[in-house]
C-alpha cells in the first residue's frame, strides 16, 4: 500500500515519501515531535530531516560519536528546531531513551521515532516503556527471510535483528507493521483503523517483506563477489557499509 508513495530527499530507501502519506493519513499536520539515533549530521541517510526542512519539526536527534556529533551541531545552527544530544543510547540507566526523552520535555506519545545505530536497535526500543510514539521505524536486517528468528549477536556472528524477532518485540508493545523499505515501520495498534492497510497484509505481515535483500545477498555470496571482497581495500569497504545498509556489513567486513 505504502511502497507507492517511495521517495527520497534525505532518507535511503524511499521513506521519505511513505512518511509523509502515513502522517497525512493520520490526520498530523503541526508541531510534530520526532526523535532519530544515530542522527550522524542530522541529514545524511535521515528518516526525519525531511520533516525539520519542510514542516520546521520538533526533532531531538541523538548522535554519540563526535566528529558526527560536530556536523549535526552545524546543521542544528540552521535548523534550530533539532535538538542536538551527544549520547550512545544505552538499555537502561541516565542514558536510557526514556530518560534521553524525558530531560528534553518530548510528550509521551510522540508523532515519530527512527533507530538505526546497526547494532541492538530492538533491544533499546524494547526498553522503552515510559513513551509510547505513533511510529516507529527501525533498521532490520533485511536478508534474513520471514519466519527466521535472530536477535543482533556478534558474539554469534548474527548481525541484524531479523523481521519476525522485530514483529515478535513490536507485537509485544502494541505495534502493527505497515510497511518494509529495508527498515521496518510500525504504528500504534490504536491508530490502525486511521489508515487503509489491506487486511491481508494486517493478517499476513510476512507479505509486506522485500525480498530485494535476500536476493542481493545470493549475488554477493558469489565466487566473483568473494574475489572482490578481497581486493577491495578495508577503507573503501566501510564506506559501502554505510552506503548500503546493515546487509553488507555481513558480507564485506
Amino acid at each position: 500500500m505504502y511502497l507507492k508513495y517511495k521517495k527520497n530527499f534525505f532518507s535511503q530507501n524511499g521513506e521519505d515519501g511513505i512518511i509523509e502519506k502515513i502522517l497525512e493519513d493520520l490526520n498530523i499536520k503541526e508541531n510534530l515531535y520526532v526523535c532519530e539515533f544515530g542522527a550522524w549530521d542530522g541529514k545524511f541517510l535521515s528518516n526525519t530531516f525531511n520533516l525539520v526542512q519542510k514542516r520546521n519539526t520538533n526533532a531531538l536527534m541523538i548522535e554519540g560519536d563526535e566528529s558526527r556529533f560536530d556536523s549535526l551541531l552545524k546543521t542544528s545552527k540552521k535548523y534550530p528546531t533539532i535538538i542536538p544530544v551527544n549520547k550512545f543510547v544505552c538499555l537502561t540507566g541516565n542514558n536510557s531513551l526514556d530518560n534521553i526523552l524525558e530531560q528534553n520535555k518530548f510528550p509521551i506519545d510522540f508523532d515519530l521515532l527512527s533507530i538505526d545505530i546497526d547494532s541492538n536497535d530492538l533491544e533499546i526500543w524494547e526498553n522503552l516503556k515510559k513513551y509510547k510514539p505513533k511510529i516507529v521505524i527501525i533498521e532490520i536486517n533485511s536478508s534474513i527471510i520471514p519466519g527466521v528468528k535472530q536477535r543482533h549477536d556478534p558474539a554469534k556472528n548474527h548481525i541484524g535483528n531479523s523481521f519476525s524477532s522485530t514483529l515478535e518485540v513490536a507485537y509485544q508493545k502494541g505495534y502493527i507493521p505497515i510497511v518494509h523499505t529495508g527498515n521496518l515501520i510500525l504504528l500504534r495498534k490504536e491508530l490502525l483503523n486511521k489508515i487503509n492497510l489491506e487486511n491481508d497484509l494486517i493478517n499476513n505481515p510476512n507479505n509486506l517483506f522485500i525480498y530485494d535483500w535476500v536476493n542481493k545477498k545470493n549475488i554477493n555470496n558469489s565466487f566473483i563477489f568473494k574475489i572482490l571482497k578481497i581486493l577491495i581495500p578495508k577503507f573503501i569497504r566501510e564506506k559501502l557499509v554505510i552506503k548500503l545498509g546493515i546487509y553488507f556489513k555481513n558480507l564485506l567486513n
